[in-house]
């Protein structure tokens, strides 16, 4: 492993962002500035293993060659041109995401938050075209997250979230993804679309469940609903599968997609069918920035990565992690449950540990993150090695043991 040697004053970097970046995130003190693979080192020079991948955005790892050496070359060529022309790489990309995901037409964003507001609009977009202009409503679930922008956050489940910002869009139903019935008493011949994540990320880590999934197929077919399956955290192989949306057997007309998509570089995508595409017209929705040549050579070293044996490796990983998981739930009772797929995975504790757990986990040079209160989720890179499968794990059995016993 190479040693840290960047010099940086931690402390200074800290007080910095105190008096100049706006304060919306609680950030752990901690500087980190440098990475390989797995692996990410601070300013002191401290190694941790890195089981959150930046919410799930390293999908390569850090500092990965290929995607390095790709991005450095587009940048000495041409980095941006506006969506006013045509450059080379857009085609490819959305080429490669429709033989991956079914879906024939991409829109180029720059986050999984704008994805899913273009997913939102083409939706209404395509009942006006379609003669239906008053077909504007949405149905979306409880622990749901979809971002934070004004239609993103309208779908997006929880108080806190929500209430500062409110009145947000109108005509979103809520219900409970436990409770199958309640979609067909939810939509109507007024619902534009249903919107869902195949496992819901930020609300706890939790799968939807068969019964769900079979509810959604059948009141898509009886009210022509639109299906927007939100796949910005649990697709593109992070399940050990290209979309989660297939293991359930739901053909979406709509998905937006981020993070892992770049590797790091910023770039999203509303993927959507012919059907959908034809009711959109020249000047409907846009970005400055959304689909440029960086972020799409980005995403071209990532779906080469994905179609060359990455999906396979992801689901021999994810069961790798799986059976080391059903070990420290039998060893320790404050593990309530444990959820997830590939390497998506949720450990949901007692809340006095879970609390405690990300910063005991950072003394033992671990990287994870808290959700939904009282879940430990798991994000590692998409090319973690078996090795730092082990070691993660380990490090994650030591914090654990530490958290538990009340201290770090």
């Amino acid at each position: 492993m190479v040693q840290q040697t960047m010099t940086i004053d931690a402390r200074q970097v800290q007080q910095l962002e105190a008096t100049s970046v706006l304060q919306v995130y609680r950030r752990i003190p901690v500087v980190l500035v440098r990475g390989e693979g797995s692996h990410l080192f601070d300013a002191d020079g401290k190694e941790y293993i890195d089981l959150l991948s930046g919410i799930g955005v390293a999908s390569l790892g850090h500092a990965h060659p290929g995607l390095a050496d790709a991005l450095a070359a587009q940048a000495r060529e041409l980095l941006h041109t506006s969506n006013l022309f045509f450059h080379p790489l857009q085609g490819q990309v959305a080429s490669a995401l429709a033989d991956l995901s079914g879906l024939d037409r991409a829109f180029f964003t720059n986050s999984g938050t704008e994805a899913v507001e273009a997913c939102l609009k083409f939706a209404r977009r395509f009942w006006f075209t379609n003669g239906s202009p008053r077909r504007t409503e949405l149905v979306a679930f409880d622990r749901s997250f979809h971002g934070r922008t004004f239609g993103a956050l309208s779908v997006t489940s929880g108080a806190p979230y929500r209430e500062p910002f409110e009145p947000l869009v109108p005509g979103v139903t809520f219900i409970s993804p436990d409770d199958p019935a309640s979609l067909h008493r939810a939509a109507s011949d007024r619902t534009a679309a249903i919107i869902v994540e195949p496992i819901q990320g930020e609300g706890g880590v939790w799968p939807l469940s068969a019964a769900m999934s079979t509810a959604i197929r059948t009141t898509c077919a009886e009210t022509g609903a639109l299906l927007i399956a939100d796949e910005i955290q649990c697709g593109l192989g992070r399940t050990g599968r290209p979309f989660h949306s297939a293991a359930l057997d739901l053909k979406p007309d709509l998905m937006p997609l981020g993070k892992a998509l770049g590797g790091g570089v910023p770039v999203g995508a509303a993927l959507m069918t012919e059907r959908v595409a034809e009711a959109i017209a020249f000047g409907d929705h846009g970005s400055t920035y959304g689909g440029n040549l960086l972020a799409c050579r980005a995403a071209l070293v990532f779906l080469g990565a994905l179609q060359d044996g990455l999906v396979d490796r992801v689901d021999t990983a994810g069961a790798r992690v799986e059976a080391r998981l059903r070990l420290l739930a039998e060893r320790y009772d404050v593990i309530k449950e444990i959820r997830g797929s590939g390497l998506m995975w949720g450990l949901d504790l007692d809340e006095s540990v879970a609390e405690r757990m990300v910063g005991t986990a950072l003394k033992h040079g671990l990287i994870i993150n808290r959700t939904a209160g009282t879940v430990i989720r798991l994000l590692p890179p998409l090319t973690i090695s078996d090795d730092d499968i082990d070691a993660g794990l380990d490090r994650l059995d030591s914090a654990l043991e530490s958290a538990i016993a009340g201290g770090t």
